[in-house]
């Protein structure tokens, strides 16, 4: 078995960002495009917003089967599938000629998304070592983020040229990276029984089972930090904050731009150390510190509302987003260190059931009462990662996590 110098990475880790930033240059360049393709079929807002939401929820809801999926045939199968699946119905989705055939292609493309996530992360946390997972989780992130700024740009550019054209450009970037992940990624060796456990992970192990990993405190850390993620980065920054900025902060969409490019590029830059500090410092001070920044990020919102304050809120939080998009993953590496696909499925639900329940409450409770209401369940919801990391216990720098089954 190889052993891992401090600065190496396996090079599968660098593959599977390279696909993460061609997924989300793509989707970036779609996402523009798919309210105003919806709208031209004549249908309400109501219609647009589910043909948005369509795509979050099959996703949601076939996590679980494609963590299954991950655990018989292996990741780079059902990476590979669920490119395919999601190039396909994209394309289509580009041909389409009424609004149900477009809002089901759109759902079975969720379908995709969920086993090309959960296989890619299963995969990345199996070939990461001990000591370099908080390394490896930032380095598939900082490809989303990447790609995640450059898309939407392009996107509006060639949507103005036609609704369908972004649709089609994206099915030709998945089917690259599906092609990518097929050559590029190796299917590993199992492991010599002999090989020192300290060196590498055991990529011959069987999986860990879903209720023995719910038995360990570590694991449920990372499942509510990972829920607040979702419910704030990928739902109310983006369905609320706009609002926010336009209404009570009486400023234009520009300004909800900027506070957004501000948190995506602090977020970047904190990517470059907190994978880094994740497998140096600790997983549980690193999730103690993002967890904090970020409660911390979203009570400045429930002041009085103040541009100056609403920016600081952004940036913090992109930093605190660099440090739980690293430390809650190598938990569940450590955790699972086999081929995990249920246990990382469940983890990535997590996320993905924030997203589509922080903007339902969130806008809920402003239409109720306030947006200082939504910012501050927000804030409870994020401070429930620091109750659930404080009950962790303390372990040395790089150390493995407790095993999992016994009490963490």
């Amino acid at each position: 078995m190889r052993v891992f110098g401090r600065g190496d990475l396996p090079r599968d880790v660098g593959v599977l960002a390279v696909i993460a930033f061609v997924v989300a240059l793509g989707f970036g360049i779609v996402a523009p495009a798919i309210p105003l393709f919806a709208r031209a079929f004549g249908v309400g807002t109501t219609a647009v917003g589910l043909a948005v939401s369509a795509f979050a929820f099959f996703r949601f809801v076939s996590a679980f089967g494609g963590g299954s999926l991950v655990e018989r045939f292996g990741e780079r199968l059902v990476l590979a599938a669920g490119l395919v699946i999601v190039a396909v119905t994209t394309g289509l989705a580009g041909l389409a000629g009424s609004f149900p055939v477009f809002l089901a292609l759109r759902a079975a493309g969720g379908v995709g998304s969920a086993m090309f996530t959960v296989a890619a992360l299963s995969l990345l946390l199996r070939v990461a070592p001990p000591t370099h997972r908080g390394r490896a989780a930032a380095t598939w992130q900082g490809g989303f983020i990447l790609g995640g700024i450059a898309g939407p740009a392009a996107g509006g550019l060639l949507a103005e040229l036609s609704p369908r054209l972004p649709f089609f450009l994206y099915a030709g970037f998945l089917l690259v990276a599906g092609s990518v992940g097929m050559l590029l990624l190796k299917a590993p060796p199992p492991t010599a029984p002999d090989d020192p456990a300290a060196a590498g992970p055991d990529l011959g192990a069987g999986p860990v089972g879903l209720a023995a990993a719910f038995r360990s405190r570590a694991y449920l850390a990372a499942l509510v930090a990972n829920l607040g993620v979702g419910w704030v980065l990928f739902g109310v920054r983006n369905s609320l904050v706009p609002l926010y900025v336009t209404e009570e902060l009486g400023r234009t969409v520009a300004w909800a731009g900027a506070g957004l490019l501000a948190g995506s590029l602090a977020q970047a830059l904190g990517l470059l150390r907190s994978g880094r500090l994740v497998d140096e410092w600790g997983r549980r001070p690193a999730l103690l510190l993002g967890s904090t920044l970020a409660t911390a990020s979203m009570l400045v919102l429930v002041l009085p509302p103040a541009i100056g304050a609403f920016l600081l809120s952004m940036a913090v939080f992109g930093l605190a987003a660099s440090l739980l998009a690293s430390a809650p993953a190598a938990l569940v590496a450590d955790i699972s260190p086999a081929r995990g696909g249920r246990v990382v499925a469940v983890f990535q639900m997590a996320a993905d059931l924030g997203a589509i329940a922080g903007p339902l409450i969130a806008g809920w409770l402003t239409d109720v009462a306030s947006y200082q209401w939504a910012f501050a369940a927000s804030s409870a919801v994020l401070a429930a990662a620091v109750v659930a990391t404080l009950a962790l216990p303390r372990e040395k720098a790089g150390a493995r996590s407790p095993v999992a089954g016994r009490p963490a």
